[in-house]
């Protein structure tokens, strides 16, 4: 076989190809959920784990992917994750049955938690200095392009192709990705940053599992029933014993604990937590609300979606240069509240509304809310703690904002089993909650987050 040729910007084209697989994903499967769940005839759980079943494993596998990666090998396991990921949209696509799907979308986030800490993992190491930035930067940038354009793509194969469709779309961008991989980017590991802690894993996905299904079960029936209960609580035990183990593991944990003794790092991830899930909420809610009691086609709620990833794109990076020039601490303040008077904005949604006087105006506040608090959360993340802890703590971070989003999909239930002006009332019910949501991510700032040293790669 060929030796590889060591130019980092084949890494850096092999990364963003894999890495967009997940951001393709997160927003192209919104505007198929009717369509998947007209076609299976699914009640309102079942459209829930037709998310959370993705973000479940994402959300407690990101950091052991990571690990994984530095002990046995970064390109190794960003082949292995990004094989996984197109097999299973394969599967996805010809599911004859939801159990199925879901099954496959499981292992579509096991493979995610693989390909996504690994694909930034060897950007770090194939970049050093202002160029790692400028790297880092085009990564995030082609992911966000790609979340952009994903739901206007999905929603014309879902009117002209079928729902089953979306996930062809995974294949080119897997293979593209693993045949730069294979042929032109070098190994990179790192034995001594490994933390291979699996009990922690373990404890982490039971967890989650355990309270994730209890919430879904009781906002989908709307009834807090005995099982539900028993779910609920036997996954804060196994997160309670997580935190334990994470305890024992002291520096060879998952997530080591010292990192919360600094109260800014806590706070920050509080946010986060509130953020993203307020945020994912209203993203889920919005595309399903168009479809369904809109009037929109698939294609036109894509459109509808469309200037939201754009606005962000754009506003991001100036706003992360004027965090780097005057401290992050009141963009993160700031910053939240703009995404809750955006949410509040979206209550004039309804059956037959304007979508220029309506929708457009909720997501353009909701996206320069987004814009002011993105870039200077996560360089205050990555200031917040010591060298050795960067990656852990970035993985970390990113882990919570998944885990406020499946958090939040699982408490929809009740909004989603709902149809018509029953679910438009739902709709602006739920829109309250996540701007409360915002507001106490913004009081999190405001009360934790003190002065933070800016990192900018």
């Amino acid at each position: 076989m060929t030796k590889p040729r060591h130019d980092p910007r084949w890494t850096l084209a092999a990364c963003v190809l894999a890495s967009s697989l997940s951001f393709v994903e997160g927003s192209v499967l919104n505007v198929a959920l009717p369509a998947i769940r007209a076609s299976y005839a699914a009640g309102a759980a079942d459209v829930q784990w037709v998310v959370n079943a993705y973000l479940l494993p994402l959300s407690a596998l990101l950091l052991l992917g990571g690990a994984l990666g530095d002990l046995y090998g970064r390109r190794r396991l960003l082949l292995i994750g990004t094989g996984l990921f197109a097999v299973t949209s394969l599967i996805c696509a010809l599911a004859p049955s939801l159990e199925i799907l879901l099954a496959a979308r499981a292992a579509q986030g096991v493979g995610a938690a693989l390909l996504l800490p690994n694909s930034l993992a060897l950007l770090n190491a194939a970049y050093h200095g202002e160029k790692r930035g400028r790297a880092v930067g085009i990564w995030a940038a082609a992911g966000a392009a790609a979340a952009a354009i994903a739901p206007l793509i999905g929603g014309w194969l879902v009117d002209n192709v079928g729902w089953p469709a979306i996930f062809y779309i995974n294949l080119p961008l897997a293979a593209g990705a693993m045949l730069l991989a294979v042929m032109f980017v070098p190994e990179s590991r790192d034995k001594g940053a490994a933390r291979t802690d699996y009990p922690g894993a373990a404890l982490a996905t039971l967890g989650l599992l355990g309270t994730t299904y209890g919430l879904t079960r009781w906002s989908s029936s709307a009834s807090l029933d005995a099982i539900a209960i028993a779910t609920i609580v036997a996954g804060l035990v196994m997160l309670a014993a997580f935190l334990w183990v994470e305890a024992r593991r002291g520096d060879q944990a998952m997530m080591p604990l010292v990192m919360f003794a600094d109260r800014c790092f806590s706070g920050l991830n509080l946010l986060t937590f509130l953020l993203y899930g307020a945020f994912g909420a209203a993203m889920l809610l919005l595309p399903y609300v168009l479809i369904s009691a809109g009037g929109y086609s698939p294609v036109q709620a894509g459109l509808a979606m469309l200037p939201l990833p754009i606005l962000l794109t754009i506003a991001s990076p100036p706003m992360g240069q004027f965090a780097g020039r005057l401290g992050p601490r009141w963009f993160l303040i700031v910053g939240p509240l703009v995404v809750a008077a955006g949410m509040l904005l979206g209550r004039r949604i309804g059956v037959d509304t304007n979508y220029w006087t309506s929708v457009f105006p909720a997501m353009a506040v909701m996206a320069a809310g987004m814009a002011i608090a993105v870039a200077p959360l996560t360089a205050s993340v990555l200031g917040s703690v010591d060298e050795q802890h960067v990656g852990t703590a970035s993985g970390f971070n990113s882990a919570v904002a998944r885990t406020g989003g499946l958090i939040a999909t699982a408490m929809l239930g009740v909004v989603l089993s709902r149809e018509g002006e029953a679910l438009i009332a739902g709709f602006h019910l739920s829109l309250i909650g996540a701007a409360i949501a915002a507001v106490a991510a913004s009081l999190a700032a405001l009360l934790l987050v003190g002065k933070v040293r800016m990192k900018n790669g």
